[in-house]
């Protein structure tokens, strides 16, 4: 089978695709057929070894997948062949199949599309841990979203808006406030600008900013903090930017707010009971249509480097999807 093939963390140009061997499933696995892949900051930075966890060498990137189950075996309760799953692997999406513990398949619906479930587990459940579990997100609150119209951005605008939640979504180009519009935000803003901090302001009126979601870190960081209201929550989940920001520990006490760090993986690995109530919110909220995850740019297997440098450089806009056998 063909497979994307990282053989040195040398970032995304030094991927190749190559001829591998099939996996076979032993133990409590599954071997499925992949239709999509889903990738993100995490897999551009892992191939180039700038994040905390380096795999192995050689391996295969890519640990979110949408497809079919070609083999499992009767003793696997409800995962049947020829079943439409989305599953979490810790690598090995970058091919056209793949082998996964049973415990990390999730049914889907034949009307979720398998580009948009392939980009859906890590940012929603992200983002509703985020919201629900961290945040304690209130209906009628107003949310700041930071990097909007990525994948972790727009699955946080979906999610706050399914929670009762105004959003604002923060993006730096037209084309990207426009995906956050359609993606269900409230109100949209140019946080390139120097002063936007007063469009947060003007938006607001005279109601206070209750909690900020920020997936990018870096300079935007502090003045979202600043624009928080008392008693307002400010939610870490990553640093797309490529910097860590420092905050004045003095503002904290002066605005009496909270700052958060959200950590879906860290949660669920001393936690595991959590996931099954949070897919399974998530998954009501796909068939009831209170959610609507959606796509990014889809691009061939042999084109995945591409993506992975267009994350890197911030031009992506949604999630990026990679379809092995298209």
């Amino acid at each position: 089978m063909r497979a994307l093939v990282c053989q040195s963390y040398s970032g995304p140009n030094g991927l190749k695709l190559e001829e591998v061997e099939m996996p076979k499933p032993s133990g409590n696995q599954i071997l499925m057929k992949i239709e999509a892949a889903g990738i993100g900051y995490v897999d551009a930075l892992m191939v180039a070894g700038k994040y905390q966890i380096k795999p192995k060498l050689p391996y295969v990137p890519g640990n979110e997948i949408s497809g079919t189950i070609v083999s499992a075996s009767e003793t696997q309760g409800n995962l049947k062949v020829g079943q439409r799953i989305l599953a979490t692997s810790s690598s090995g999406g970058l091919a056209e199949f793949a082998t996964v513990d049973t415990g990390n398949c999730v049914p889907i619906p034949d009307t979720f599309q398998f580009n948009a479930a392939a980009g859906f587990l890590v940012n929603y459940c992200t983002a509703l841990y985020g919201f629900r579990y961290c945040g304690q997100l209130r209906p009628e609150e107003n949310v700041l979203v930071l990097g909007g119209s990525g994948g972790v951005g727009l699955a946080a605008i979906d999610c706050a808006k399914a929670l009762g939640a105004r959003v604002i979504a923060a993006a730096s180009t037209k084309e990207k406030r426009d995906a956050c519009r359609k993606a269900g935000a409230d109100f949209v803003l140019d946080y390139e600008k120097e002063d936007w901090r007063n469009d947060v302001r003007s938006i607001l009126g005279s109601a206070p900013l209750d909690m900020v979601y920020d997936p990018v870190g870096g300079k935007y960081a502090e003045p979202s903090l600043r624009s928080l209201g008392p008693g307002g929550r400010f939610l870490v989940v990553g640093f797309a930017s490529g910097e860590i920001p420092s905050f004045p520990a003095n503002l904290t006490l002066l605005k009496r707010c909270s700052v958060i760090g959200v950590n879906w993986g860290g949660h669920i690995a001393q936690n595991p009971g959590t996931v099954k109530e949070v897919i399974s919110q998530l998954m009501d909220w796909v068939i009831e249509g209170r959610i609507k995850p959606r796509e990014g740019r889809v691009f061939k297997l042999e084109d995945a480097p591409l993506a992975m440098q267009q994350i890197l450089e911030r031009k992506a806009i949604g999630k990026v999807v990679v379809n092995p056998n298209n």
